[in-house]
Parts: structure tokens; C-alpha cells; sequence
């Protein structure tokens, strides 16, 4: 008769490994991409720089100020003064509100647009698939700058219907990463559980599936912000901005016949607008590899 198996009392059991929220371990991974943190700093220091710098530094962006074409790094001007005379720094400073505004809100109605076609697309396929892809594809293949000329044109042009432009022209790749994320996660098993309990589609797209699918679209959406920025900086360059809001490409927009007898007048806003499209693209690529499951492993 076998004698029973005797157990050490200095055994201990194995400690189960503490799994982490993926959330905590993206946001882990994020901080230590240095490339993503140095985006987040320029960010941060535009963004500090266009909404406290009214406050420290108050002035009329309008208003003339030194002698035209003042060189920067004097007296009158630290920056220096615009053909008109107007001072480069408080441009710079009240410029970028408008910029950043636009950038941000015309984000946000692109990926509104986006996410909203491409997840009724994605969700009920056949008919409402085919048809929604074919407004997508009409939109993809009109040249988006011209359209967004057009629209510009036939309404007045303000910051409002600038905004409006430029969300509705640049919606499309969000809606085609959409519509794939949904096609990939509709027939799973969960989204099955759902359906078999009675949940209606909206709650399943906008409560089940989304939830699920936001990680390649908060990138979409953070590179977005860069793209709607350079939307609106060749608009103003073009003369289609709002006259009367400072902007960085209206700055770049006025003085353009003047670049060569008054290259810091185009060359410091193009500088802003070079580092902030930077800065969001250093984030972008940062939550890419942070909430990508892949490249976390890796």
C-alpha cells in the first residue's frame, strides 16, 4: 500500500502573476517612448504659449506697432514687424489660438464623421455597406483642398466655415479604418452574446463594439489634429481664412510677397506650425505603438 504523499511545510504555492489593465500598460509604454514624450512638451509649451500668453502679453494683433519690415531682435520688436508693422510676437502668440481652435474642432467633426459612417458600415454590411463606401470613395477621389476652396468660397469665410471645410473634407480614412475595425469584431463571440440577450444595434456599436475598436482610432484622430492645421494654414495662405482672425497662416498668407526682404515674418509662424504638426505627430506614433497590442509584446 502506497504510503500518502507528504507536503512540505516550507512549500509555498506559486504566486500567480499580476496581470495588468491593458490601459495601465499602454499608458506605461507611452512613457517610455521618449519620442512620444518630447512630443507631449512641445505640445504642451504651444499650447501654454497660446492661451496664458494673451493674458501675460495683451496687446491688439492688429495693431501697428514699429516701423514695416522692423528686423527681429530689436527694441520695437523682439520678433520683428510685419510689412504693415505689425509686431511678429503678438501675431505669433494670438495666431495660434485660431490655429490650434481650428486644428482641434476640425479633428473632432472629421473623426465624428468618420467613426459614424464607418461604423454603420462596418455593422450592417450588404446595401448600407455598399452605399455608404461609395460616398466614402467620392469623397476620397475629390481633391480635398479644392473642395474645401469651394465650400469656403460659397459661404463667407470665417473660422466657422473654414472649421466646417476642413472636417468634411478629411473624414475618409478614419471612416475606412472604422468600417475594417467593425467588420473584424461584428461576428465575435461577445458581440454574438450581445445580440442573442436582445441588445439593440446601437447599443452593440456604440457600447460594445467601439469600446473595442478605439485604439487605432485615437491615433487617427491625433493625426488628425496635425492635418486639419495644415488644412487651414494653405487656406489662409491662399487668402481664404478668416480676415479678421490672426492666424499662423494668415500671418504666412500676408507676407508672402515680402519673404525675401522679410523672411521672419513667414519663417516664425511656418517654424510654430512645423513643431506643433511635429509634436501631435511624435504623440500619434507614440499611442501607435503604445496601444497596439503587436508592438507592445514585441
Amino acid at each position: 500500500m502506497s504510503s500518502p504523499a507528504i507536503i512540505s511545510p516550507a512549500a509555498k504555492p506559486r504566486a500567480v502573476p499580476k496581470v495588468e489593465h491593458p490601459t495601465v500598460e499602454a499608458m506605461r509604454m507611452f512613457v517610455r517612448n521618449p519620442s512620444a514624450i518630447a512630443g507631449m512638451v512641445m505640445l504642451l509649451i504651444v499650447l501654454v504659449v497660446a492661451i496664458a500668453g494673451p493674458w501675460v502679453y495683451p496687446a491688439d494683433p492688429f495693431e501697428i506697432k514699429a516701423a514695416p519690415l522692423t528686423p527681429p531682435f530689436t527694441e520695437d520688436a523682439w520678433l520683428g514687424s510685419d510689412y504693415l508693422g505689425r509686431d511678429v510676437l503678438t501675431t505669433l502668440i494670438y495666431g495660434g489660438r485660431a490655429t490650434l481652435l481650428v486644428g482641434a474642432v476640425a479633428a473632432l467633426l472629421s473623426v465624428a464623421i468618420g467613426i459614424t459612417l464607418g461604423a454603420f458600415a462596418g455593422y450592417y454590411g450588404g446595401k448600407v455597406d455598399a452605399i455608404l463606401m461609395k460616398i466614402t470613395e467620392f469623397f476620397q477621389v475629390l481633391p480635398a483642398l479644392l473642395f474645401a476652396m469651394v465650400v469656403v468660397t460659397l459661404f463667407s469665410p470665417t473660422l466657422l466655415t473654414v472649421t466646417i471645410a476642413i472636417g468634411i473634407v478629411s473624414w475618409t480614412g478614419t471612416a475606412r479604418l472604422t468600417r475594417a475595425e467593425f467588420l473584424k469584431y461584428r461576428g465575435l463571440e461577445f458581440v454574438r452574446a450581445e445580440r442573442a440577450i436582445g441588445a439593440r444595434d446601437a447599443r452593440i456599436i456604440w457600447k460594445v463594439i467601439l469600446p473595442n475598436a478605439l485604439p487605432p482610432l485615437v491615433v487617427s484622430a491625433t493625426l488628425a489634429v496635425g492635418v486639419s492645421i495644415l488644412f487651414e494654414a494653405g487656406l489662409s495662405f491662399l487668402g481664404l481664412g478668416d480676415p479678421n482672425q490672426m492666424s499662423w497662416g494668415l500671418m504666412i498668407g500676408s507676407s508672402r510677397q515680402y519673404v525675401l526682404s522679410c523672411w521672419w515674418a513667414v519663417a516664425f509662424p511656418g517654424a510654430a506650425i512645423f513643431v506643433t504638426v511635429l509634436a501631435v505627430s511624435l504623440i500619434g506614433d507614440g499611442l501607435n505603438d503604445a496601444l497596439n497590442p503587436k508592438l507592445r509584446e514585441r
